[in-house]
């Protein structure tokens, strides 16, 4: 098993909803770059709900998510793990980021949307006893990660949803 680092949050100040991974995988630790598996559905989708070309290079499809008031994080700073897969995250090695510090540089987000089940549980046990968000609604949609099998039109309609809920 390898430690592994999450990335700074992309992110501006005026974000109104926080999309939170678990820990970035493989392929987007070697690219430097947040949901870099070619088959992640995570762009696609993004580039349909708020308007931009997938395709664009990574630095134009960030400034248009951030520009759109959307912000993207890890709960996780640091683990150890082995591949890409949550389930290979060992007991005992989750270190959250610094959520407190976050909120309160983001005041303005109202929902965070969590991608798949291992972001909201590593949340919910990790952050959450240590914050008051009472503000703050939580989502949890169905991973973007080619691991998840499902459709991406189911995928894109549950994300379309919940953004939707975005003030």
């Amino acid at each position: 098993m390898h430690p592994v680092t999450s990335f700074s949050a992309l992110s501006l100040p005026t974000a109104r909803l926080l999309i939170l991974g678990s820990m970035p995988g493989a392929a987007s630790l070697r690219a430097q770059q947040y949901y870099a598996h070619p088959r992640n559905s995570f762009w696609p989708i993004m580039a349909r709900v708020a308007g931009f070309d997938a395709a664009a290079p990574y630095e134009v499809r960030v400034e248009a998510l951030t520009r759109s008031g959307v912000a993207v994080w890890d709960v996780l700073q640091s683990c150890v793990r082995s591949g890409s897969l949550d389930s290979s995250i060992q007991a005992g090695t989750r270190v959250p980021n610094d959520f407190a510090a976050f909120f309160a540089a983001h005041p303005g987000i109202r929902l965070v949307c969590f991608n798949g089940t291992e972001a909201q549980t590593s949340y919910n046990r990790q952050v959450l006893p240590h914050l008051n968000t009472q503000e703050i609604r939580y989502v949890r949609l169905p991973s973007t990660s080619p691991a998840h099998a499902v459709a991406f039109e189911h995928k894109l309609a549950a994300w379309r949803a919940a953004m939707e809920l975005n003030p």
